[in-house]
């Protein structure tokens, strides 16, 4: 089993809608600026550069193909209190990878969101995706984990 990722997100007033609690939306951006510092800006240990696309060459960027979201429990804004999320790679495919969440707003509550990203790098210059390098892979499953488990959809 690989790592996980976690950091701390700073909640913000504006994270916060009319029913006083955190917007779905705001959570949303939460995960986003979580899924940003992972992929781009964390040290993370075994390089000294950044992120866990440090090895991906430049020009090349990620764009979220889906996404799928479980709320589990209400989130309620506390002031200087920051979110707490923790990542990891459900899995590696040849040009995209599934990004597992867990947030908390606090270190002993259980998760109030989990949730998947796919994420695909994308080559812009070629106009389609670009497939994971050998050093990329290993990169990322450096931080493998079983995917988190998600409700099933109604129906399916």
């Amino acid at each position: 089993m690989g790592d996980y990722f976690e950091c701390e997100i700073q909640a913000r007033l504006r994270d916060v809608n009319l029913g006083g609690h955190v917007d779905n939306v705001e959570a949303l951006r939460v995960l986003d600026e979580a899924r940003l510092l992972f992929f781009r800006f964390a040290p993370l240990p075994g390089s000294d550069l950044p992120g866990l696309f440090r090895d991906v060459p430049a020009g090349i960027t990620d764009l979220v193909g889906s996404q799928q979201v479980n709320y589990n429990a209400e989130m309620r804004f506390v002031a200087y209190q920051p979110f707490l999320v923790r990542m990891w790679i459900g899995h590696v495919g040849s040009s995209s990878i599934a990004l597992s969440y867990e947030l908390r707003v606090a270190p002993d509550h259980e998760p109030a969101i989990v949730g998947e990203s796919t994420v695909v790098l994308w080559d812009p210059a070629a106009g389609s995706s670009w497939p994971i390098s050998d050093a990329v892979r290993q990169t990322l499953t450096s931080y493998s984990r079983e995917p988190v488990a998600l409700r099933e959809r109604p129906g399916r």
